[in-house]
C-alpha cells in the first residue's frame, strides 16, 4: 500500500506561482511514473506533467514553459512548480503514482483556485 500526501494548494493571483508537493510513503519513486493531474469544474480529469522512472518529463500543451514537474528520492517527493499562473488552470490538482511493482494510487487532491 502506498500513500501519496499532496500539498501546497491554495489560492493565487493570474501571473503568480505556486508549488505543489507530493509525498510518497516508501522509496518509491525510482520505480514509478509519477505525475499531475488536474480536474476542473463540470471537466474531465486531464495529465498535466509526468516524469518517468528514467527521468524523461511529459506536459500538456497548456502548460508547456510555465510547469515543472520534478522529484527528489531522498524525500520521496515529487513537485509541481507553477509559473504564470492563469484563471483556466483553477482546479483540484491530483498526484498519481504509476507503478509495475505497486500498482497505481492517487493522493487526495490538492485545491488551486487563480483568481483576481
Amino acid at each position: 500500500q502506498v500513500q501519496l500526501v499532496e500539498s501546497g494548494g491554495g489560492s493565487v493571483q493570474p501571473g503568480g506561482s505556486r508549488r505543489l508537493s507530493c509525498a510518497a510513503s516508501g522509496s518509491v519513486l525510482s520505480i514509478s511514473v509519477m505525475g499531475w493531474y488536474r480536474q476542473a469544474p463540470g471537466k474531465e480529469r486531464e495529465l498535466v506533467a509526468a516524469i518517468a522512472t528514467g527521468g524523461s518529463t511529459t506536459y500538456a500543451d497548456s502548460v508547456k514553459g510555465r510547469f515543472t514537474i520534478s522529484r527528489d528520492f531522498a524525500k520521496n517527493t515529487v513537485y509541481l512548480q507553477m509559473n504564470s499562473l492563469k484563471v483556466d488552470d483553477t482546479a483540484v490538482y491530483y498526484c498519481n503514482l504509476n507503478s509495475r511493482v505497486y500498482g497505481e494510487y492517487w493522493g487526495q487532491g490538492t485545491q488551486v483556485t487563480v483568481s483576481s
